[in-house]
């Protein structure tokens, strides 16, 4: 009988968010008249913007004309489209990033995971807690953890707890770790890191030969000029980050599927015989491998996102959404629930009341209030006592979420 891979038993019964998905489907099944607004997951409410769809529909006509249309595109991502990453988003901000560099891709959640691919199995690890899940379930599956303890921690990873007494910003580790998770703006937590903070972060990677992984997926809901928006402001990146971004979240493409990983070429790893080896080429290969790169109509809808009009849709789409968020903390403030984040996030971290765990507070706003968030302690046992609101939905719905959870929490 063919085996199975045994880590994958060493995972935590359900993911966070199926599981959320089936607490409320057995809550809607016993209460189908129940109004549910859900503030949970991070996916967009608002349609694509106007430019995307136009050259979506444009794409859609090349791929009906023999003479324009595209078969297999290369697994890097087309060029016209990487040198518009690599201008607009890392040379406008001095990044000496090149279009060479960028590899377009379906998805940053699925590069978080799969850039495990071109590393060894031997890595020290170390993440914030808490997380987003995927960090810390792909090297479970891989096969670079020990058992989950009673408090939901991995054996083999170093967790670097951060809470409100350290404002959600983890502190250098005292130990030398090889591979190290960092998300800014935060998810689930939306607290952001100064440059001084990255800064501190490249020193220690570069004097440990550490490599940062830069979740960076958020960065377009930066409101404050003197947050970085990219690692690689940091002087020294370059040489020890890895950096993926999404058109998601900025965009609205969650169900479009369009990301990208930039994998800087001076960035070296160490082989078993101790020579070091660029992971630029190792991505490459993997990607060459076990990609066949995404779609050409959904790359021409990316490359809108860069065009005049592109750039004020989006930027519309997310001032949109930090409204929302404005809207969630000031609420829920008002009623005096302690909250953080939403500022230059669109995730509002919020302290539980009442000393509710993460759980109760989802089931008495689930059950009390129709309103789905997301508990704390799903991304790790730091996040214990909190909960994660979405500014993702409508203006509508948001408004109506905070009347429900205002009137039933108010103190």
């Amino acid at each position: 009988m063919a085996t199975i891979n045994d880590n994958y038993l060493k995972l935590k019964a359900g993911y966070l968010f199926p599981e959320i998905a089936r607490r409320v489907a057995v809550f809607a099944e016993a209460n189908p008249d129940a109004p549910i607004i859900k503030l949970g997951i991070g996916d967009v409410t608002e349609p694509l913007p106007e430019a995307c769809r136009t050259a979506m529909v444009e794409a859609v006509k090349d791929m009906g004309d023999r003479d324009q249309f595209k078969g297999y595109g290369p697994e890097q991502g087309y060029l016209w489209l990487r040198e518009k990453v690599a201008q607009h988003d890392f040379q406008s901000r001095g990044c000496d990033i090149d279009a060479s560099e960028i590899f377009i891709s379906d998805g940053s959640k699925c590069d978080c995971g799969n850039i495990l691919d071109i590393f060894g199995s031997n890595n020290s690890i170390a993440v914030t807690d808490p997380v987003y899940p995927v960090y810390v379930d792909t090297n479970v599956m891989a096969g670079h953890t020990g058992p989950v303890n009673e408090k939901g921690e991995y054996g083999g990873l170093t967790y670097l707890p951060i809470n409100a007494e350290n404002a959600f910003t983890a502190s250098i580790p005292n130990e030398k770790v090889d591979l190290i998770y960092l998300c800014f703006p935060n998810n689930p937590t939306g607290a952001v890191a100064s440059k001084e903070h990255l800064q501190a972060w490249v020193n220690y990677a570069r004097a440990h030969g550490s490599i940062i992984l830069f979740d960076a997926a958020y960065e377009a809901f930066i409101t404050d000029p003197a947050i970085p928006h990219s690692i690689y402001e940091i002087e020294g990146a370059r040489d020890c980050a890895i950096e993926f971004r999404s058109f998601s979240k900025n965009a609205g493409f969650t169900g479009t599927r369009c990301a990208l990983t930039v994998v800087p070429k001076t960035l070296m790893g160490k082989a078993a015989d101790g020579s070091d080896v660029a992971l630029h080429g190792l991505w490459n290969r993997r990607q060459s491998t076990k990609f066949n790169g995404v779609s050409y109509i959904v790359q021409r809808g990316a490359e809108a996102v860069y065009s005049p009009e592109g750039q004020a849709q989006t930027k519309a789409l997310i001032d949109f959404y930090m409204e929302n968020a404005r809207i969630i903390r000031e609420q829920l403030t008002a009623a005096g629930i302690a909250v953080y984040g939403g500022v230059n996030a669109p995730y509002v971290w919020v302290k539980t009341p009442n000393d509710l765990t993460s759980w109760d507070f989802f089931d008495k706003l689930l059950h009390s209030c129709h309103v789905v968030g997301t508990p704390g302690s799903g991304f790790g046992a730091a996040g214990e006592g909190y909960f994660r609101i979405s500014a993702f939905n409508s203006r509508e719905n948001v408004n109506e979420a905070m009347r429900r959870v205002t009137e039933k929490f108010r103190a």
